[in-house]
């Protein structure tokens, strides 16, 4: 169980749909929708719930079309793409000087400070 939540979690990161995405989407419908059915029958069949139920399986069936339709779709990287890799953190960049600026003070003194 633990390495399954790893894994779930490391998934998270990476480009396209897993199997183990796929099986905690799979598992988190099902307790929905059973969640739902145990509700509709103990307040005796409430409207309400028959509604959300209906809504949950809807937005069940089209998240796993969607899913479909990613595996359908091959990939691409950003170097495929032709997005340039962005590193706004090298070492060579300079960074700005601090430059000192003067002002006026209420007494007629000037003040200079760094900004």
């Amino acid at each position: 169980m633990a390495s399954f939540v790893v894994s779930l979690w490391q998934s998270i990161f990476e480009p396209g749909t897993t199997p183990q995405l796929l099986i905690a989407t799979h598992l988190s419908f099902t307790a929905l929708i059973a969640t739902l059915i145990w509700l509709i029958y103990a307040t005796n069949g409430n409207i309400h719930f028959y509604i959300l139920l209906t809504i949950a399986s809807l937005l069940w069936i089209t998240v796993i079309w969607f899913i479909q339709e990613l595996k359908s779709v091959q990939l691409k990287s950003n170097e495929e793409l032709g997005i340039p890799n962005i590193n706004t953190n090298t070492d060579d960049e300079k960074k700005p000087e601090a430059t000192t600026t003067a002002r006026k003070s209420t007494n007629g003194k000037t003040k200079s400070r760094k900004v």
